[in-house]
């Protein structure tokens, strides 16, 4: 049986707003995304995945969108997303894009139309409020002028959509066609598990992200993947689609991921884990035993950046762990999901003005929350000011960077053996090589304490989170390490790649 595109490919997240400006105002653009595709093919990855590029008025960043089928004219036009993804498939990449279905913008025509009294049904409208908080902080209900009230599970901007309403599920098939028909290989869902709420509304006294809750992850949930299963199945190519699922089980994880369902879906249990060869590993077990299709990521847009994650207080140890970090997830069977600026070893940026920051995080927490601007930061490609090679000439960018990310930039790094660009190269150069001779299953070897030893068929990858050097297991050959070893011995926070012959 042949293997699906997705199984075992590396995916780049592009914040659109913070990638390449083309068009000289200080945001991101897909124009801006099409220059750099060369890049990207350079850097090894198989797809792409856009953050929403749709109109919108930007109080989330693009996740609250008042138009599902177009553009919006900051980041460029419908020609200029044609022209995108044709580019990236003659570089040899797929094209994912965000879809948002739990919230539009208030923006929206639904909804405004809503506010006139037309068409409530289509959102969750009621007289009566409940406790329910809001996910960036405050009440998740806000009242309009005839005195109900409207949920909004994030900001006030971005209300929750009715999927109990047939008209909602029909527009979305709608909108999945529209993308599809103009070329693209995927979908990344948002809020994947919290389209349906509980009926009644109840109360709860716990509002986080669990299996069982009336606010996320109802099981009606599943029958609209059904649906959006067929419309992928039906077009050419192995579409696919990834769920942003956030649960406390990977065993619900898995129930996103049937043959009927979804193609995969983010196992953040990876992501959260700290820097622990226990914690490692109890969610390598996990995700392996229950979910088919296994995802790796360590960043994305929403959290703070790994390097800064597993070492806050110390940038080089950050660094060195960051960069075992992925050769392990590059090791494991399954996906990969980059971030934009991993491969540069960027930072998350802890000391953005007030002033500059815009999440709405930020603004619902009165300040107390510093939010996710920090992660989000425009890329630097040269050492030049003002903005590193983001935006052309003298031009800011939308969110301030560092004087220090002359030092990470694409610029700086390209050529340096040494640099975390030039490692990330080599290690999905060698992913892609070894894709080909090593089975998806894997099997654990003894190790010391605080070490991680397995094996896939001839590659054996060895972690070290311990405090002391560790002998290596048997091998015949090193393939790739994460930092210098010490003769036969693997330092603390570094990875190894070994090959044996049988």
């Amino acid at each position: 049986m042949d293997i699906p595109w997705w199984r075992d490919a590396v995916v780049y997240e592009i914040y659109v707003r913070s990638f390449a400006d083309a068009s000289g105002d200080g945001v991101g653009d897909l124009a801006g995304v099409r220059e750099r595709l060369p890049y990207l093919r350079e850097l090894g990855v198989d797809a792409i995945w856009l953050t929403p590029f749709y109109p919108s008025p930007m109080a989330d960043g693009g996740y609250d969108v008042a138009d599902y089928r177009g553009v919006d004219p900051m980041f460029g036009t419908l020609s200029d997303f044609d022209a995108l993804v044709a580019g990236a498939h003659d570089h040899g990449l797929r094209v994912v894009v965000d879809i948002v279905p739990n919230h539009s913008s208030s923006a929206h025509p639904w909804f405004q139309a809503a506010l006139r009294g037309e068409g409530r049904e289509r959102y969750l409208f009621r007289d009566r409020t409940n406790n329910w908080q809001s996910t960036f902080g405050g009440s998740a209900w806000t009242q309009v002028e005839d005195g109900q009230h409207y949920l909004h599970l994030f900001a006030p901007e971005q209300p929750d959509f009715n999927w109990r309403n047939p008209e909602v599920h029909a527009e979305f098939l709608d909108i999945l066609r529209f993308w599809l028909d103009r070329g693209v290989d995927g979908f990344r869902i948002d809020v994947a598990m919290g389209l349906y709420k509980a009926e009644g509304l109840p109360d709860v006294g716990d509002q986080s992200f669990k299996a069982t809750s009336p606010v996320w992850g109802q099981p009606e949930v599943h029958g609209v993947y059904r649906e959006w299963r067929k419309v992928l199945d039906g077009y050419p190519g192995e579409r696919m689609a990834v769920g942003e699922v956030w649960t406390d089980s990977s065993e619900d994880l898995a129930l996103y991921v049937r043959p009927d369902e979804l193609h995969q879906s983010f196992n953040f249990a990876w992501l959260q884990a700290p820097w622990s060869a226990p914690a490692f590993r109890k969610v390598i077990d996990d995700t392996l035993s229950t979910v088919p299709f296994a995802t790796w990521v360590l960043s994305n847009h929403d959290v703070v950046r790994h390097r800064t994650r597993y070492a806050a207080d110390d940038p080089v140890t950050g660094l060195e762990r960051a960069k075992a970090a992925l050769l392990t997830m590059l090791a494991l069977p399954g996906s990969a999901y980059l971030y934009q600026g991993e491969e540069l070893g960027l930072p998350e940026v802890n000391d953005l003005p007030d002033a500059a920051r815009q999440d709405p995080v930020f603004f619902q927490s009165k300040g107390e929350l510093p939010g996710r601007d920090g992660c989000r930061v425009p890329i630097p490609w040269t050492v030049d000011p003002p903005s590193h090679g983001f935006a052309p000439g003298g031009v800011r960018p939308w969110l301030p960077q560092p004087a220090a990310f002359a030092e990470l930039s694409v610029e700086k790094q390209e050529g340096d053996a040494g640099s975390t660009l030039e490692f990330y190269r080599r290690a999905l150069a060698c992913r892609r090589d070894l894709a080909r001779s090593i089975p998806y299953t894997l099997e654990w070897l003894k190790s010391p304490e605080g070490v991680l030893f397995f094996t896939r068929g001839p590659l054996i990858c060895a972690l070290n989170c311990g405090a002391r050097p560790v002998r290596l297991p048997e091998h015949d050959e090193v393939l790739l390490a994460s930092g210098p070893l010490r003769g036969d011995l693997l330092p603390p926070d570094t990875a190894v790649w070994l090959r044996r012959a049988s």
